[in-house]
């Protein structure tokens, strides 16, 4: 699809990488301070689940700053790009994840041990599973905004930072001077 002046139509995001990494990572940020804020004033305690995609969070946006203050060549645009898309779909299959737990519960809804206990009693290669196992505290949703859990909108924010990512690392003039 091309332009009467035949330039070709470029994804919005893409023409500006600089600036899509930038609200990138502060829309991680603020996410984090939602989720904090949130917890403090509803009182929810996030379960491991929960922990794990604020981590992933924090990964994407400290790969979209990093992105954004260095700026430079295409390719390293789109090697920033490509590092947010990756991390996005880490934090996108932990909240697919959850989603699951809540939409299928286990049989036997017994709260387990908390994160900082699974890992500092269990070798990592163990404690791992037990968290993407899921307990009870992993299928409870506290909170609802417009009938979607806490972990359905974290979902459809890491499917969207992960397709705004892959739209800059799939451009091949992503960062150049159009």
């Amino acid at each position: 699809m091309t332009t009467t002046d035949s330039k070709p139509l470029a994804c919005p995001l893409a023409t500006r990488p600089r600036t899509t990494l930038a609200l990138i990572a502060a829309a991680c940020f603020a996410l984090l301070a939602g989720g904090v804020a949130l917890q403090m004033s509803a009182q929810i305690q996030p379960c491991p689940l929960c922990i794990f995609q604020r981590y992933a969070y924090i990964v994407v946006g400290l790969i979209a700053a990093a992105g954004a203050a260095h700026g430079g060549r295409y390719c390293v645009s789109r090697l920033y790009a490509g590092g947010v898309t990756l991390a996005a779909l880490s934090g996108l299959g932990i909240a697919a994840r959850q989603v699951w737990l809540q939409h299928n519960p286990p049989l036997e809804s017994s709260c387990g041990a908390d994160l900082e206990f699974m890992l500092e009693s269990f070798p990592l290669t163990q404690a791992l599973p037990m968290v993407f196992r899921g307990t009870g505290d992993c299928s409870k949703v506290d909170w609802t905004l417009l009938g979607f859990s806490i972990a359905e909108w974290s979902l459809l924010c890491f499917a969207l930072i992960a397709l705004s990512g892959l739209a800059i690392a799939a451009d091949r003039h992503a960062g150049q001077a159009r």
